[in-house]
């Protein structure tokens, strides 16, 4: 059974999760989040996690309301409860607080300090990589 320590370790080392102050712009969200072709990011604020700010935030709280991403600040439309696992954390606790909470992005800390995020397609992948190992496994004991 797979941990997150072991996910993160898979992700490129250069590829630090990203933060934003709540005071920053949705726009400014948006246009890190492409930049960085990820789907969630940080809100902190005196190295503090205070939020977190999704797509799918931006597709309820911005796009659907008819609000505008330039004027609109990351603390008035941030997840303010951020649910987050720790690096020993398995795939499948992972998943099943996913599932349950209707999540798609789980920050990763570690002493208080944030040290990555997995995402729903992180632990698909891991999952999936799983399987395949155990179906060789006993393909490999049947034929023996």
């Amino acid at each position: 059974m797979s941990t997150v320590a072991q996910i993160l370790k898979s992700k490129p080392v250069n590829q630090p999760v990203r933060t934003l102050p709540p005071q920053a712009t949705v726009r400014e969200a948006i246009e890190l989040m492409a930049e960085h072709r990820i789907g969630a990011l940080l809100v902190a604020e005196d190295d503090r996690i205070v939020g977190i700010f999704t797509e799918r935030d931006y597709a309820r709280k911005i796009e659907v309301r008819g609000r505008s991403s330039a004027d609109t600040r990351l603390a008035e439309v941030m997840t303010p409860d951020v649910l987050h696992v720790g690096p020993a954390t398995t795939t499948q606790e992972c998943m099943a607080l996913m599932t349950d909470k209707r999540l798609r992005h789980l920050p990763v800390l570690d002493g208080g300090q944030v040290v990555g995020m997995v995402s729903i397609g992180d632990l698909v992948k891991e999952i999936i990589s799983e399987q395949q190992f155990m179906i060789a496994q006993l393909e490999s004991y049947i034929r023996s």
